[in-house]
């Protein structure tokens, strides 16, 4: 009969261990790599759909000018938040890109009141058809950021968690990002007033 030592089965013992630690290690790494590709990913579609609204504006914008030239102040909004949003996508700060997406939000808004204003501007066609455009792509971007802050949670829990938090670090997994509302006007809720 064939006779294990005990050094041979601590060896065995540590070697099992070891290749236990390699592949949990292994697990938590490829975790981490799946999700940071999500949270870039992510991130993608809501560049996308910013994209596309800032498409989209440029349209309006000449539809608007024939009603209300004297908006001017509108346009410069836009303008302006459009270069914003150009330094973001360069930088890659989701909280550059935030405060650009306030701006054109904020110019939109304004936008719907001058939409008030001149009725025959919102019962123009091409009007109607573009914001109904800029409306869905609102909602995408608005479900965008959902997604992205819940998939950028994921990865910061998992970063920041024991025992994983030691894999993340050993290869220097970064927090990522939340796309978060900085200004104070955006969080309060809308007034509705019907004694008109």
């Amino acid at each position: 009969m064939f006779l294990i030592g005990i050094g041979s089965i601590i060896g065995i013992v540590a070697l099992v261990i070891v290749v236990l630690i390699i592949g949990y290690a292994i697990s938590v790494y490829n975790q981490l790599v799946i999700m940071r590709n999500k949270v870039k990913n992510s991130w993608a579609q809501i560049d996308v759909q910013l994209k596309r609204r800032f498409d989209l504006i440029p349209n309006l914008v000449e539809t608007v000018k024939g009603y209300a030239a004297h908006e001017k102040d509108i346009f410069q909004e836009f303008a302006k938040a459009r270069g914003l949003y150009a330094q973001a996508a360069k930088s890659g700060s989701v909280a550059e890109a935030s405060l650009a997406e306030q701006g054109v939000s904020g110019a939109i808004s304004r936008l719907l009141m001058v939409q008030e204003r001149y009725p025959e501007l919102k019962a123009n066609d091409n009007f109607r058809d573009l914001m109904s455009q800029l409306k869905e792509t609102e909602d995408k971007i608005s479900f965008g950021r959902q997604f992205y802050n819940d998939t950028a949670l994921k990865l910061n829990n998992k970063i920041e968690l024991f025992p994983s938090n030691i894999i993340a670090n050993l290869f220097g997994f970064k927090r990522a990002e939340y796309f978060t509302v900085n200004d104070e006007k955006e969080r309060e809720a809308v007034k509705v007033d019907f004694s008109n």
